[in-house]
This record gives structure tokens, sequence and C-alpha cells, in this order.
């Protein structure tokens, strides 16, 4: 449909079309109540920071940056705990790190938290033992626990979730303003796991050498180098539980346009993301810098739909396509749509996610990924890219701080017996801090390389 020809948007234009991964509330009456409680709570980001990160995303799909979005699969809301967000934090500038001293570009830093409170899934119901209950949504919904009590969703945990992003991003804030970025003190950001990793030399030698080039700079300008010790940092989120983000997006008075004040980066989840979907319906009205991620099942004709549709002024930094396939699949699927894409003389920002497509049950019944998986997607993204003349400007990727043990492999050989030590995920398994660090250190030697084969 031309955009001309489009109904007028507004925040609630969704409501016009047959809803999607929204949970069946049994009060309406307190669901009602809690929106306007939610509606008159202060926004969590202001616009400024939004139309900042529109224009790095921008400098990123020209290659002038790099995107690093990581974070938890689905956050918990036990987990809005110190420690908990200070690991997270601390393994993102680890990567951050890595990226910035190995390509020579800034690095764009969203972190899948401070919101990431609701997920999608494949049924309604969830059956065990005979016993159908509606499935677990995310703590913003419900609550994992098998009982009639836990899976009931309940509108009030949407002020819980609110609350607990706000906690979080203050922290957040507060951290990444007060020095504990500062890159006169990288050391601050080891792991104390990451002593046992054969990556151990290569990182130390890393930080020692960014230590040795901070002291040379100051020396020479005799006097410390000014804004070191603070370091720009995003939140996102699924934009998927649509009354709670409905709430949030407002007009603001010294920007024009619609923003959701909930997160500088909303994205539209691969179920969700057909042309004629509620979701891309919410999406296509916002201001704020858009993800959608692109999966198997995603054609080139629905691909240029999508992107006419949420991107019709091809505004630069305003949509970000986040591809996931397999690493079994990326060979066939990719290709066409990046040359799609590139014919169509549009300008998108490339990013893989290179966990979701592969994810696997083991023959005990966990879910996992392997980590060689995981590495293989993107070491293709980054060879079907350079393929065509195109290049990936980022990675989206499912990461904790903790030392937990739910995707396989790594510098560590984690291997299936290992899950059942630390599987601490209730819906997608994650890498751990030193599996993440891993593939920093990936990224770096595909792009070095193809910079390389690019200048020969």
């Amino acid at each position: 449909m031309d955009q001309s020809h489009r109904p007028a948007w507004s925040p609630s234009s969704w409501q016009r079309k047959t809803p999607l991964q929204q949970p069946d509330y049994p009060d309406h009456d307190q669901l009602e109540d809690v929106l306007k409680v939610l509606a008159t709570r202060p926004p969590l980001v202001t616009s400024w920071e939004i139309e900042r990160l529109k224009r790095q995303l921008a400098e990123a799909a020209q290659g002038k940056r790099f995107l690093l979005q990581g974070g938890d699969c689905a956050e918990s809301l036990s987990d809005c705990r110190a420690g908990v967000i200070t690991r997270r934090l601390k393994i993102l500038l680890q990567m951050s790190l890595v990226l910035v001293y190995g390509l020579h570009v800034p690095v764009v830093r969203i972190g899948r938290f401070a919101g990431q409170y609701a997920k999608p899934r494949s049924a309604d119901r969830e059956t065990r033992a005979g016993v159908s209950l509606p499935s677990y949504r995310g703590d913003i919904v419900n609550r994992p626990g098998f009982s009639e009590v836990d899976r009931l969703p309940d509108p009030r945990y949407m002020l819980e979730a609110y609350s607990a992003s706000a906690l979080t991003l203050n922290f957040v804030r507060a951290l990444t303003a007060g020095g504990f970025a500062d890159l006169h003190h990288p050391e601050y950001w080891d792991l104390d796991f990451l002593s046992h990793s054969p990556l151990e030399d290569e990182y130390s030698s890393m930080v020692s050498a960014i230590r040795n080039a901070l002291k040379f700079m100051e020396m020479i300008h005799e006097a410390p180098i000014e804004g070191l010790s603070t370091v720009e940092f995003y939140t996102s989120h699924e934009a998927l539980l649509l009354p709670y983000e409905q709430a949030l997006t407002r007009t603001v008075p010294h920007n024009r346009g619609v923003y959701n004040l909930s997160t500088h980066f909303p994205w539209v989840g691969m179920r969700t993301a057909s042309a004629d979907s509620v979701h891309v319906e919410y999406a296509r009205g916002l201001s704020n810098p858009i993800g959608i991620k692109i999966g198997p099942n995603t054609g080139p004709d629905e691909l240029l739909q999508l992107i006419e549709i949420l991107d019709p002024s091809d505004e630069p930094g305003r949509l970000t396509l986040i591809t996931r396939f397999g690493h079994n699949r990326i060979a066939d699927h990719l290709p066409p749509l990046v040359d799609a894409v590139r014919r169509s003389g549009r300008t998108v920002l490339w990013c893989c996610d290179p966990m979701h497509g592969n994810t696997e049950t083991t023959d005990g019944g966990v879910k996992t990924r392997r980590f060689d998986n995981i590495m293989s997607e993107l070491k293709q993204a980054f060879a079907i890219h350079d393929s065509v003349g195109s290049f990936l400007g980022g990675v989206h990727i499912e990461l904790t701080g903790d030392d937990v043990t739910e995707c396989v492999g790594g510098a560590r050989g984690l291997a299936e017996n290992d899950l059942q030590r630390a599987y601490k995920s209730t819906v997608d398994p994650r890498l751990n801090g030193e599996q993440a660090l891993e593939l920093a250190f990936e990224i770096v030697r595909q792009i070095q390389r193809n910079r390389t084969h690019s200048a020969k």
C-alpha cells in the first residue's frame, strides 16, 4: 500500500488491527487503571538521547561506527540488583573495548535491558502432564512458575517492570557517568573467570597497549585527556506488549514527532514483523530509530515493503535490519535480501543476530546454542556482505556477565553435561562473559580481514 493511502497513524492506531502476541487480561478495568497510571509516569529516556542515537546509527550505516547490542534474552524483575546490572554492563564494556581498539571506529553501545521484560511465544498455552496453562510471556505479563496463579496475566506487573526499568537505567547512567568506564583503569573491567581462559594473554596485551597509548598521549599534551572516564549507553527492548508501549509514547515540547520514551531503540521481533501486523503499525509512526528482526521466511519483496512502511523518507539512522537465520540457512537467505536492498538504493544498518537461529534442544530436553554455530553464522554474515559490496555494521547478542553454562562450546569447551552446572535462564540460553568476549575478538578478526582483502 502506498504511504499516502495508509490510514492516519496515532499511538493507538494499532488497536484497529487484530492483536498478536498480546496477553488476555481477565480484569479489563484493572488494565485500564494501570495504563492510566503509566501514562502519567515520567519518561525513562529523552528525545534528545533518541535523536543522538539515531545520528550515531546513521554513521554506523556508513561504516563510521559499529553497533554492539547485547543483554539478557528476557530480564527478570528479581535480577534488578546492583551486582547483576554491574556484571552485565562490565562485559558489554569489555566487548566494546575490544571492538574500539581493534576496529578503530567508535562503538554504539545498546543494552538489551531496562525494559526487556516481555517475550513472544510460539503458542498461547503450555501443556505439562495433561495440564494446560497460559504460556509464560515474561515478567511484565506473568510468572514462569507452572501454576494458575503464576501464569495469570496481571497488568500490575507493568508497573513493576516500569519501576525496575527506571532503577536499572538510573544505575547504568550513574556507573557510566561516574568513572566505572574510565579508560585509565581498563583493568577494572576484568572478570575473575577470565584468568582461566586462553584469551587472557591476548586481552591483557590489549589492555596494556591501551594504557600505554593513553600515557603517551597525556605526556604529549602534558595534561589528562578529558572525556575518557564516561561512555554513552543506550537501552533497547522488543516493543511487544503494546498497551505498555502506548502508555509511554509521547509528544515532547522541543522536538517534532512522537517518541516511545520507554527506550531509546525499540525493535519489532521476527514473529510480529509482517507488513500488516499490529507491531509494524505501532512502530511506523514513532520518531525513534527502529530495529526489525529478519528471518528465513522474509523474502526480498516483503522486506522492501517493510522498509517502505517503516522508513518511507529513507531517514538516516532510522532503520536497522537485524538478521537471524541460523548457520545452516544464512547462505541461502541473506544474499537475496542484501541484494534487493542494495538495488533499491535504500540506506539501512545491517546487524547480525547469530543467536536465535541457532537454538536447539538436547536429548535431555535442555535448550542450548552451540558456540561454533553462533560463530559460523557471524563469519558467514561478514563474508556475504563483503562479497556483494555491502558491510555488516553491528551485532545483536544475548549474553550475561554471570558465569553461566547455557551455551556449549567456546574457549573453555563447555559440553552438554556442563549445562546443569549453572543454567539460569528461564527463556533462551545466553553466552557467558568469556564466550561473549571471544566473540568480540572474532568480530575484530573478521573486519580486519575484510579490510585487508578490500585493500588488495
